[in-house]
C-alpha cells in the first residue's frame, strides 16, 4: 500500500469513528465536535483527492470548506448560547 493509500484509508476511520460519535454522543456539545471532525476530516479528504489527481485548485475548495465548516460550528455554539442568531452581544456580558 502506497502512503497515499493509507492517509485515504485514516482519514475514512475517522470519519467513521465521528460519525459513530455523533450518534451516540451523550450531549449536543459531544455532537458537535464529531460534526466538526467530520468537517475538517472531509476537507482534507477533499485536499488529499486533489493532490491524486493532480488538480491544485481541489486545495482552494478544501480551503473554503473548512472556513465554512468553522463559521458554521461558530454560528451552532452562538445559537445554544444565546438562542437567537441576531441577538447582540453587547451589555453586561451576562447570558440570557
Amino acid at each position: 500500500m502506497t502512503m497515499l493509500a493509507v492517509a485515504t484509508l485514516a482519514l475514512l476511520v475517522t470519519i467513521a469513528l465521528a460519525l459513530a460519535r455523533a450518534a451516540l454522543g451523550p450531549t449536543v456539545f459531544d455532537r458537535l465536535q464529531a460534526a466538526n471532525t467530520i468537517g475538517t476530516s472531509a476537507m482534507l479528504l477533499l485536499a488529499l483527492f486533489g493532490f491524486l489527481s493532480g488538480r491544485p485548485e481541489f486545495l482552494d475548495l478544501a480551503l473554503v470548506y473548512g472556513l465554512l465548516n468553522v463559521i458554521g460550528v461558530i454560528a451552532v455554539l452562538k445559537f445554544f448560547r444565546q438562542g437567537d442568531l441576531g441577538a447582540s452581544d453587547a451589555g453586561d456580558g451576562a447570558p440570557r
